[in-house]
């Protein structure tokens, strides 16, 4: 489907991270409707968003004068007042809108979403507090979970395996994590096959459960 074909994406809640989603949204070709009930952030996004309008999501009615049935998506990022983040998410779920996704303070918060209709709640404050943990490893450069215990992660190349083909060094085998692929500076990045040599200053993509990575990346 061409961007030019794609139906617009709500997002209520212009917060930090409702706003942060709306405008990558806006970047990545989609419309994009932004809802708040807080005047100044209507105006704040009014000439980064396609359209910004200041109104109660809660509402059925609401919705239904914003023409909801005609969108791709929804994004409920209200943050603080969990009740109308619930009945936002009730709302848009009984207009028929079957791809909502939602912000959750905690886990409670996650549940009753679900049961009201959301298909995919994040914990955006608990993702970023992760993150910064495992950064604070000198070694780890970067890393993404996935919430079941797996990762993928940059990290610098451990001494052991440097001066070594991949295949010699058997990081699978002994270490229990795959090298995806090895960044060397002034190079591009380069995918990792057996024959790989591993050198002092590399930069390397791994893959494989968050435990393994961290015992890698400290040998």
């Amino acid at each position: 489907m061409s961007d030019k074909n794609r139906k617009p994406v709500l997002v209520v809640g212009l917060g930090r991270f409702g706003g942060a989603v709306a405008q990558t949204l806006e970047r990545m070709g989609h419309e994009v409707l932004g809802a708040d009930v807080d005047e100044r952030l209507v105006h704040d996004f009014a000439s980064e968003l396609t359209r910004t309008v200041e109104a109660d999501c809660t509402a059925m009615a609401t919705l239904e004068k914003l023409g909801v049935a005609d969108f791709d998506a929804a994004v409920v990022a209200i943050g603080t007042d969990i009740e109308a983040s619930v009945l936002t998410v009730l709302a848009l779920s009984d207009l028929g809108l079957a791809n909502i996704w939602a912000k959750a303070t905690n886990e409670k918060h996650a549940r009753i979403l679900e049961r009201t209709g959301a298909q995919h709640v994040v914990f955006p404050e608990q993702r970023m507090g992760e993150r910064v943990a495992h950064l604070l490893n000198e070694r780890l450069l970067d890393f993404i979970g996935f919430g079941d215990e797996f990762a993928i992660a940059r990290l610098k190349a451990p001494e052991p395996i440097v001066g070594l083909p991949l295949v010699t060094s058997q990081c699978r085998k002994k270490y229990e994590v795959t090298v995806v692929g090895v960044k060397r500076e002034g190079e591009n990045f380069i995918h990792a096959i057996p024959d790989t040599i591993i050198f002092p200053d590399d930069e390397l993509v791994v893959s494989g459960r968050i435990a393994d990575i961290e015992r890698f990346s400290a040998i």
